[in-house]
């Protein structure tokens, strides 16, 4: 339809580019029929251009609205995700703190925990050497008695004769 508009621009054209000039002037001589016959076809041709411009137009406006709205969507989509993206980020960075002060915690009961072993077997062992040293006492002192009397009782060589 564009077209045949510009077509029917271009004969008009044509006619009054061919049209006789006028001697001494910038005027012409057309074929008024010719020229009303183009100009009653432009105007059968131009509503239906101009129909169909402003319904271009109004689709225009219509796929215009559609995609600002499809860009608001996609907008709060975005906005959605970067707050989810933000408190997996913050709970992320609670559960690290939380674990780290969790392992501090638990390395610190440790060290305690084997503080307290080694005190207890400290101390055990220290009541076992005094045990010990009782009872090598009470040996030596057995063993003293045990060799005084068999001085007594037995002469210095059956002593020597006797095992260690």
């Amino acid at each position: 339809m564009l077209d045949d508009v510009d077509r029917k621009l271009e004969q008009l054209a044509e006619l009054v580019e061919n049209a006789r000039a006028m001697p001494m002037s910038a005027s012409c001589i057309v074929n008024r029929a010719e020229v009303l016959s183009l100009v009653d076809e432009l105007r059968a041709l131009l509503p239906s251009e101009v129909r169909e411009a402003k319904f271009l137009l109004g689709d225009r406006e219509g796929v215009i609205a559609e995609g600002r709205v499809e860009a608001d969507a996609i907008i709060a989509g975005a906005h959605t995700e970067r707050a989810r993206l933000v408190s997996e980020t913050e709970v992320m960075a609670l559960a690290t703190e939380e674990s780290e002060r969790v392992v501090a915690e638990a390395r610190e009961e440790a060290a305690s925990m084997r503080r307290e072993v080694d005190d207890y077997v400290d101390q055990k062992l220290a009541t076992f050497e005094v045990v010990l040293t009782k009872t090598l006492t009470a040996v030596e002192r057995g063993r003293e008695r045990l060799h005084g009397r068999i001085d007594a009782d037995f002469p210095a060589e059956d002593v020597e004769a006797l095992p260690n």
